[in-house]
């Protein structure tokens, strides 16, 4: 596994990290995520990624109780707040965010959070408040760094712009082959900025391991099958796609990597992303997955399979 240095930041997180979007304490069950996250550590990923949303709590619960007996300083542990966690709690207000991370903490068993990041944008609160209050966590000492996930550019440069406040060290968009859009203003943005990416969903939601094939019946146990976690993927589930993404294998074959690997590459070519985040619900992927760190791969390969998909994507 190797390692980058996130923002401006002084930690390095591993090339390719381990989230928990629909996945632990939801999707998967307890036992096998515990399977999964030791896999993690056995393999060199230092980097978990949750949120106080994902499962309303369950995720960071179960993280929680699944890293209570291992060193805290052998992981960097990030969280978020904004969507709803009931009917009345949800929004970055300065009331909301000291709510929402002491909870968060207390659900996750720790001291501090390591990343705390805004899970998006929100409208209805003064950029003002809640960057004070998202650095008045800082330095309390509850929080170590900041982020957000899915901001505009207009958004992000708004709160670079104001004083006083805490700076911005990661930003969490959706990035893959299948999905390239923060590579027009946001990527550019933030290297100027001292922000790295931490992308979400690298592998398009598992079709990027070609596991799924057009016209062919799912493969059980895969996402696509789970009334849980399958609810995200019919843009990528269309049958263009699909036979696009299974001419990317012979390409992956040639570096030496499988499909799930490639793509994984592809996403760390970008010296502006410090880590993807990838899900897992059994050990075995997440082994293949971080053995895409490091990966050696002629830029022409990629370039092919971006040509391969422009067509089925634009």
């Amino acid at each position: 596994m190797e390692y980058r240095r996130l923002g401006s930041s002084d930690l390095h997180v591993s090339e390719v990290s381990l989230g928990s979007w629909l996945t632990y304490g939801l999707g998967v069950e307890a036992e096998a995520a515990r399977a999964c996250l030791d896999k993690a550590f056995d393999v060199g990923i230092n980097f978990i990624d949750t949120a106080n949303a994902y499962g309303r709590g369950a995720a960071e619960k179960f993280l929680g109780e699944a890293l209570a007996g291992r060193q805290r300083t052998s992981y960097i542990l990030a969280t978020k707040l904004f969507f709803p966690m009931t009917d009345e709690d949800r929004g970055l207000s300065r009331a909301q965010i000291e709510k929402q991370l002491d909870a968060s903490l207390k659900r996750l068993r720790t001291d501090y959070i390591d990343l705390y990041q805004c899970h998006r944008y929100d409208p209805d609160t003064p950029l003002e408040e809640t960057m004070e209050a998202l650095s008045q966590a800082v330095r309390s000492g509850k929080v170590r760094y900041l982020g957000f996930s899915e901001w505009s550019a207009e958004q992000i440069q708004a709160a670079i712009n104001l004083p006083n406040t805490e700076r911005f060290v990661s930003s969490q968009p959706q990035y893959s082959l299948v999905w390239r859009k923060p590579e027009e203003k946001i990527i550019p943005l933030s290297a100027a900025s001292g922000v790295s990416q931490i992308v979400w969903s690298p592998l398009g939601q598992g079709v990027l391991t070609g596991k799924y094939s057009a016209g062919a019946a799912l493969p059980q146990g895969t996402r696509a099958t789970s009334e849980e976690m399958g609810g995200f993927m019919a843009r990528l589930m269309q049958r263009p796609v699909l036979e696009a993404v299974q001419r990317l294998k012979p390409l992956a074959a040639s570096a030496g990597l499988s499909l799930a690997q490639f793509a994984l590459a592809w996403v760390l070519r970008e010296p502006n992303v410090a880590s993807a985040i990838t899900g897992a619900s059994c050990p075995g992927q997440v082994e293949e997955n971080a053995a895409a760190s490091g990966s050696d791969v002629d830029i022409a390969l990629f370039v092919e399979a971006e040509q391969i998909l422009a067509h089925v994507l634009n």
